[in-house]
């Protein structure tokens, strides 16, 4: 329940930051009431009379929130009608309210019901509505089929030209429409723009390798046929080995012929070279170039 509250309670504030003046709240506890008055025509509230000028009907939108509103429970609608309307308009406005509400069921509607009731009152901002004499019916009876006849006449004139385009330019209004109208996510759409999406990438590769030429080819062909450093040094390539090639150089060891040790044995034949010679010759030089000369 609480839930509920603070829901209705957040349409509460969003309406009254949208119609500002036009929204009253009539009851603050359950089941609240909401009102707001609409007009064709939105002067901001800055001159009540121009309002009044332009504005040939006037209608309060009075809704009564169930507790259980927006779940499960659908608003209670009802029309007042402030200028230029009889009680038929009342009970069309009535009917077009609930029918609105029903469409937006397990959401907040009351802004959603507001806009089309607008809309009824832009296109009857009719002077005299009200009028419930004989004449007066009759006028706006006619007034209605001639409204009528000429939306059917736009409707005609659309269509006529229609029928008259090439089927290129039909091609091109229909794609234009598919757009602005846009296409519903689903298995069926995707499944198909996913097959024509990799049709068209496997097309641009065909493309593209069309596109390279011969010496590309080639050099494609020469790097991905080059050796890597792995199958370089490795057994299945057959280029290089590091354990043969170890292998080869403790062969080539072995194969050195045998040092004959007796040669370097006799410490007589060393003891008669003179190794201390050179470093006295240093010495003395040393000492030379010490002395200082004779004055």
């Amino acid at each position: 329940m609480s839930d509920h509250i603070e829901e209705q309670e957040m349409e509460a504030e969003a309406l009254s930051a949208i119609f500002d003046t036009a929204f009253t709240i009539r009851s603050s506890t359950q089941p609240f009431q909401w009102c707001i008055k609409l007009v064709p025509i939105d002067c901001s509230g800055d001159d009540i009379t121009e309002e009044s000028t332009v504005n040939h009907v006037m209608v309060n939108v009075v809704a009564t929130i169930p507790p259980n509103y927006p779940e499960s429970a659908l608003p209670i609608i009802h029309i007042e009608i402030l200028k230029g309307l009889s009680a038929e308009h009342q009970m069309e406005l009535c009917q077009l309210a609930q029918e609105e509400a029903l469409a937006n069921e397990g959401m907040p509607a009351i802004f959603a019901v507001c806009e089309v009731v607008r809309a009824w009152l832009a296109d009857n901002n009719v002077k005299g509505l009200d009028d419930a004499s004989m004449h007066a019916q009759m006028m706006r009876k006619a007034k209605e089929v001639e409204r009528r006849e000429a939306q059917s006449a736009l409707q005609f004139e659309a269509q006529k030209t229609i029928d008259e385009m090439t089927e290129a330019e039909q091609e091109e209004l229909a794609v234009r429409k598919r757009r602005e109208e846009g296409t519903p996510v689903n298995d069926e759409t995707f499944t198909t723009w996913w097959a024509k999406f990799c049709k068209e990438m496997e097309e641009k590769k065909d493309e593209e390798d069309d596109e390279i030429t011969a010496e590309e080819k080639e050099k494609k062909k020469l790097m991905a046929e080059r050796l890597t450093g792995y199958q370089i040094f490795s057994e299945k390539s057959g280029v290089f080995n590091l354990e043969k090639l170890e292998a080869a150089a403790e062969e080539m060891e072995n194969d050195v012929g045998d040092v004959d040790e007796e040669l370097f044995d006799d410490e007589e034949d060393l003891d008669d070279l003179d190794f201390d010679s050179d470093e006295e010759d240093d010495d003395d030089e040393d000492d030379s170039e010490e002395e200082e000369p004779d004055i």
